[in-house]
C-alpha cells in the first residue's frame, strides 16, 4: 500500500518562504517520478512541479518557475518543495503525487494548506 503524507504548510507573509515535505511509504519510491500540485479556492487543481526518479530533471509551472525548487532524498523516501518569494496567489492546498513511471499520477496525498498574506 502506498501512502503519501505532506507536511510543512502554514501561514506566511508575502515574500517569505516555506518548505513542504512529502513522505512516502513503499519500496519503489526511488523509481517513481514525483509531482506537486495545488488547488486554490474556486479553482481546479493545477500542476506545480515534477521531479524524475533520479532527481536529474525537474519541471515547473511558469507561475512558480525561479521561485520554487523541487528536490528529493530517495534514501528518506521524501520529496520536497522549497517555496521562496511567496505571493498571495500561491495560497492553496498543496498535494504531492506519485507517478510509477507511466506519466500518470496514481497516488495522492491529502494535501497541506499554504496561506500567504499580503
Amino acid at each position: 500500500q502506498v501512502q503519501l503524507v505532506e507536511s510543512g504548510g502554514g501561514l506566511v507573509q508575502a515574500g517569505g518562504s516555506l518548505r513542504l515535505s512529502c513522505a512516502a511509504s513503499g519500496r519503489s519510491f526511488s523509481t517513481w517520478h514525483m509531482g506537486w500540485f495545488r488547488q486554490a479556492p474556486g479553482k481546479e487543481r493545477e500542476f506545480v512541479a515534477r521531479i524524475r526518479w533520479n532527481g536529474g530533471t525537474t519541471y515547473y509551472a511558469d507561475s512558480v518557475k525561479d521561485r520554487f525548487t523541487v528536490s528529493r532524498d530517495n534514501a528518506k523516501n521524501t520529496v520536497y518543495l522549497q517555496m521562496n518569494s511567496l505571493k498571495p496567489e500561491d495560497t492553496a492546498v498543496y498535494y504531492c503525487a506519485a507517478d510509477p513511471v507511466t506519466d500518470h499520477y496514481v497516488y495522492w496525498g491529502r494535501g497541506t494548506q499554504v496561506t500567504v498574506s499580503s
